[in-house]
């Protein structure tokens, strides 16, 4: 009878708690059992470890072999834990001798294992490396996900092709070589041409919203016809935007890194831009599922979720954003675990002004009746319009506009007004304007026709308070992209128009 504890990481949200993976063997008839709250994966790894012992030339042990997944109460889920159930095995039987006095100690094992001992990427990998390296561990994970592991770990993380190299590790007669900061190819963020502002032809009042929208970090609905250029406006928005910090690149990737297609290294440092199709459910969205993976609000966390063809989207869909726009947090509870993930996205969406999108425009001819109309608009409910920060018109660009050159600004020079008036935000604040309360927006400094022109607003255009912080919020940042230190009646009367598309009256 011999038992062999090896150390692995499970995966409960941003969490990554340690689980000793025992191995226990014993007297009476053979039997392979693994205990500790397995998913269905974990369970069959049974089988995988089987077939890769064989396969690498070593015994599968007579008798009873028990695993235990301690702590018990925990899910474990994914083939992370082949590799340390054979090794556990091997332990336990005698058929390997570790060269250091510690034996496995100190050491974190990941990897599903092929049927022939080969070593297969895992997800959830840059969690589990950031918790090993805060524990002083030596982290052996497959070749294929040594780039993931490496960005947070430096200089612990060895990366191996095949069960039996893991061994010749541990025995020191094959020490595997530790993995350099230069192996994770991805490190700078991908290469290549931004969308241009210059690709967008006309529309100088969409692209005027957008670089409002990406200097103060506000949301955005843009109301026009079909064609008008409403998700190109959108897709460049991303290019406007600075460049994450480290701390927030490393967020974002481990953010992505325990979501359901995991983490792509290519994409490290790049913002974040998703636009879910409108057939998309609520779990995909804000979240959910039996492991509560982050949905869409999370991986768009530092970056744009758009959402185009808003009020095709289920009506539960939409509400469930709320919270978020509120908070930037979703909570997400089920049975066997609770999840807190960031949500710190920058909302754009578009939609048509009508069912047949040419409600107003005059080059259409709009069949919607009036009724029509109003239920269409009324899928997208009042909560949530208002609580986005504006609402824009974007008309279809005529003829001379479209096919005649003219000068644009390129992104790179929005982009540098952008960055200076984000400067000016966190100087003043140490936040960006979207994220000013009711009591620092008191202390913005205005001039008293800009304050008088909000009143009048405010009983003509029926506003709430919460529309009169957006636009004050707005207000301010339309003064910071002038370098303006207080907003004037021209900067209320622009961020004021910017929220009518969708206002009554």
């Amino acid at each position: 009878m011999s038992v062999a504890r090896v150390l692995s990481r499970a995966q409960i949200g941003l969490q990554a708690p340690l689980v000793h993976v025992e191995v226990h063997l014993g007297c009476g008839l053979p039997t392979f059992s693994i205990v500790g709250l397995p998913a269905a994966a974990v369970k069959e790894s049974k089988e995988r470890v089987r077939a890769a012992l064989a396969n690498s030339g070593f015994e599968l042990p007579a008798g009873r072999i028990t695993v235990n997944l301690a702590p018990a109460d925990l899910p474990k889920e994914g083939g992370r834990f082949d590799l340390p159930i054979a090794l556990g095995v091997l332990a336990a039987s005698g058929q390997i001798r570790c060269a250091r006095p510690d034996g496995l100690e100190g050491r974190e094992f990941y990897g599903e294992l092929a049927l022939t001992g080969e070593l297969k990427p895992v997800k959830g990998l840059l969690l589990a490396a950031m918790h090993a390296a805060r524990d002083g561990h030596e982290l052996i994970v497959p070749k294929a996900s040594v780039a993931e592991a490496v960005m947070v770990a430096h200089g612990t993380v060895l990366g191996a092709n095949h069960l039996l190299e893991v061994c010749r590790h541990l025995d020191g007669t094959a020490p595997l070589a530790v993995a350099a900061k230069t192996d994770a190819l991805a490190m700078r963020p991908a290469s290549g041409r931004l969308p241009d502002l210059r690709d967008v032809r006309g529309q100088a009042v969409g692209k005027r919203a957008v670089v409002i929208a990406a200097a103060g970090g506000h949301s955005l609905l843009m109301i026009g016809p079909p064609g008008s250029g409403k998700s190109m406006l959108a897709q460049r928005l991303p290019g406007l935007l600075p460049p994450l910090t480290e701390a927030e690149a490393l967020e974002v990737a481990t953010i992505a890194s325990v979501s359901a297609a995991g983490f792509d290294a290519r994409q490290f440092g790049r913002r974040p831009f998703r636009a879910p199709h409108h057939t998309a459910s609520a779990i995909s969205i804000v979240g959910g599922g039996p492991y509560a993976r982050p949905g869409e609000v999370s991986l768009a966390h530092h970056g744009v979720l758009f959402l185009d063809e808003l009020p095709e989207f289920d009506r539960r869909v939409l509400e469930s954003l709320r919270e978020p726009l509120e908070t930037g947090i979703i909570s997400i509870s089920r049975a066997a675990m609770q999840a807190q993930y960031p949500a710190g996205f920058q909302l754009v969406a578009a939609m048509n002004p009508c069912p047949c999108g040419y409600q107003g425009d005059p080059g259409g001819a709009c069949s919607c009746s009036p009724q029509v109309i109003h239920q269409y608009r009324s899928r997208v409910s009042g909560p949530l319009l208002d609580r986005i920060d504006m609402h824009v018109a974007i008309h279809r660009v005529p003829a001379a506009e479209l096919f005649t050159p003219t000068v644009h600004d390129t992104a790179e020079d929005a982009a540098e007004k952008v960055r200076e008036a984000r400067a000016r935000q966190l100087a003043r604040a140490g936040k960006l304007n979207c994220a000013l309360t009711a009591q620092e927006l008191q202390r913005i400094p205005m001039e008293e026709s800009a304050s008088r022109l909000l009143e009048q607003s405010f009983e003509q255009l029926r506003l709430t308070a919460r529309s009169c912080h957006r636009i004050l919020r707005v207000a301010l940042t339309i003064a910071d992209l002038a370098g303006r230190d207080r907003i004037t009646q021209r900067d209320m009367a622009e961020a004021i128009q910017m929220r009518r598309a969708m206002l009554p009256g």
